[in-house]
């Protein structure tokens, strides 16, 4: 199943797809009511209130929901550590992404003037947490997995290098895209099983495997449960392939006026085009 999250003249709402099958911009979208916290927590637990009329036009995506807390993975495709010359971790590095980042589909992504140079793209599997759980095991981790919808970690590069925490760096304002659904974890079993393509200025910059994880969702899910509770609407990003434009020679990070896209088939395409944010607030 297909979910979605809406706007429309009333406010956002929830809403189903009326078919199955692979991702396609012209599917019908069927309302499920209004976007609250509760109507959220109800459709990531599996439930499924009926059905109303078909949202219309001027309706657009948004983020297919709002995150609680956004978990994210560093190095966790070993040809991706190898482009930036660093080591396969042991373990996951998990760091925390703010959920004020976050956009939808077609929202722009925003470069500060002040990181003209060094903004880039990771295209990204994102887990979506539907019933809490702590101290899970790896073999009932995907019990707790509500579905999955496709990620961009947009990142200041130069920051992050100068860091030895990356949650700033990767958590300005525009800098989480997800969507431009969720595919519910019954209609995708096996998360090892997708590829992930990113599109910049429409030229392919990333291709790679999920099942090329250095720690694959289950272990993940189950790692991060060893120190938090798990709650419904957590988002675990799952790291990035290689190909990333701030290891590339020359660099070849985003510019104003390019569109991102990131391919996940069968979940479907978030596409995000790229300007240049004004100046800030108070200037």
């Amino acid at each position: 199943m297909r979910l979605a999250r809406l706007a429309t003249p009333e406010g956002p709402r929830f809403a189903v797809a009326d078919s199955a099958g692979e991702w396609s911009e012209d599917l019908r979208w069927l309302d499920l009511g209004p976007a609250t916290d509760g109507l959220q927590v109800a459709l990531l637990a599996g439930e499924r209130p009926p059905t109303g009329a078909e949202l219309e036009s001027p309706a657009r995506l948004l983020a297919p929901i709002r995150p609680r807390r956004i978990l994210a993975v560093g190095r966790n495709y070993l040809a991706h550590a190898q482009e930036r010359s660093e080591q396969a971790p042991d373990r996951p590095i998990v760091f925390v992404k703010l959920s004020s980042a976050v956009i939808g589909p077609g929202e722009p992504v925003r470069i500060p003037p002040e990181h003209r140079d060094a903004v880039d793209y990771e295209g990204e599997l994102a887990v979506v947490i539907g019933r809490p759980g702590r101290r899970l095991t790896e073999a009932r981790a995907l019990e707790h997995v509500a579905g999955y919808t496709v990620a961009n970690d947009v990142t200041a590069r130069d920051a992050q290098d100068r860091m030895l925490q990356w949650s700033l760096p990767k958590s300005l304002p525009s800098f989480a895209p997800l969507g431009p659904c969720l595919l519910t974890a019954d209609e995708l079993p096996d998360p090892q099983a997708l590829s992930i393509e990113t599109w910049v200025g429409g030229e392919l910059r990333q291709r790679g495997e999920t099942r090329d994880m250095i720690f694959p969702v289950a272990q993940l899910v189950s790692f991060i449960s060893q120190f938090i509770d798990l709650e419904p609407g957590d988002v675990l990003e799952t790291g990035t392939p290689a190909g990333t434009g701030w290891s590339q020679s020359p660099r070849a990070v985003l510019q104003p006026g390019q569109e991102v896209e990131v391919r996940i088939p069968p979940i479907g395409v978030l596409r995000n085009p790229v300007q240049l944010e004004q100046a800030a607030l108070g200037d």
